[in-house]
């Protein structure tokens, strides 16, 4: 017969047992090999076990970080590259503001916080220690895993190697990470505008580049538009003919 416990057994033994941290397997090799390729390259890494990974790398491995991802960790496929620029913005965002902020005032606002100059800078995972950071996204289809790349970007007119070489698919997105952050690609074949006129000045993803300016000179991207093949041109035209 088995005895039954006692009301009064020390039953903290179960409760009392620390619980493993969750475990990734298969990103935490991903972050390895890239730790094993890279050395130093490699800055910060963040595994979110069952969930995503992240890593920060130089901006001298961005190229070879690619590469590993492709060749040795079976990143076949090219999300996206995109940039940020972490300067919280020095101008007014309200569209009814009929003057933009100064990023040079210096009346102690809110408005001015993080400024050029300013290390106030919030980077998101895997930190960051620049203004402008580049990040990207690769994915195994066949394992079904991915992990997000991030590289600290120094200057006012950043430049990095192109990606072009590894993911061809990146064309696009590194042509529209120069047109609106300033971000240059060196060996990119056709670094030209993509969606603005290639007379407009300025980058309008950086959070110094004044929303309204607009306000201030004309929109530079005006252009006449045709009217499109059986408009109220060639209807008019139509009706003259039978006029006629």
């Amino acid at each position: 017969m088995i005895p039954l416990s006692s009301p009064d057994a020390d039953t903290t033994a179960d409760t009392d047992e620390v619980q493993a941290d969750p475990t990734d397997e298969q990103r935490d090799a991903l972050v390895a090999t890239l730790a094993d390729a890279l050395g130093s390259g490699l800055v910060e890494s963040h595994v979110e076990p069952g969930v995503d990974a992240w890593v920060r790398v130089t901006a001298d491995a961005w190229v070879e970080t690619a590469t590993v991802l492709r060749d040795r960790c079976a990143m076949t496929y090219f999300n996206f590259l995109s940039a940020v620029d972490w300067m919280p913005s020095p101008y007014g965002r309200d569209m009814d503001a009929q003057v933009d902020l100064s990023p040079d005032a210096s009346d102690g606002s809110d408005a001015t916080a993080g400024a050029a100059g300013s290390d106030a800078f919030e980077t998101g995972v895997a930190g960051g220690e620049t203004r402008f950071q580049l990040l990207a996204r690769v994915h195994d289809p066949v394992g079904h895993v991915g992990i997000t790349i991030k590289s600290d970007l120094t200057g006012d007119r950043p430049e990095v190697d192109s990606w072009i070489g590894v993911y061809p698919g990146v064309d696009w997105h590194e042509r529209e990470a120069w047109e609106m952050f300033g971000i240059s690609f060196r060996n990119h074949p056709n670094q030209v505008h993509l969606y603005l006129p290639s007379h407009f000045e300025g980058n309008p993803l950086r959070k110094d580049y004044p929303l309204l300016a607009r306000r201030v000179k004309p929109w530079p991207g005006i252009v006449d538009v045709e009217l499109m093949p059986g408009g109220d041109d060639d209807a008019a035209s139509a009706e003259e003919g039978d006029a006629s």
